[in-house]
């Protein structure tokens, strides 16, 4: 009987992990949009250095952290950035393959003299 039981356990304990990790994720706003995924970062460079510090201590280790670089990093300008490159792309394709497709038969043309 305990060798059926024991990979139902593993599973049930799988997905209670990844569960419970989707939802601390969707709590924190990770999975919100990109000002609520960006106050989740500033939450986290807040919260980490003290309680790595803590842990450290309560452990009895004495290393010095390094700091946290300064990331001039806006995923809200990086993703609008993204959409307006694509976009442009669109909206220049029918230009582009007409362009290249008059190059092309130029070319063919060319080597047909």
């Amino acid at each position: 009987m305990a060798p059926r039981i024991w990979p139902l356990v593993k599973l049930v304990s799988k997905v209670t992990i990844a569960g419970g990790a989707v939802y601390v994720a969707y709590d924190s706003g990770l999975l919100g949009s990109s000002e609520q995924g960006s106050m989740a970062l500033e939450k986290a460079k807040a919260v980490v250095p003290p309680a790595l510090e803590e842990w450290m201590k309560y452990f009895g280790l004495e290393a010095q952290l390094p700091t946290m670089p300064k990331i001039e990093f806006s995923p809200v300008n990086s993703w609008n950035a993204g959409v307006r490159w694509t976009i442009s792309s669109l909206s220049e394709a029918p230009t582009r393959a007409t362009e290249y497709t008059n190059q092309g038969l130029q070319y063919v043309k060319d080597l047909i003299k």
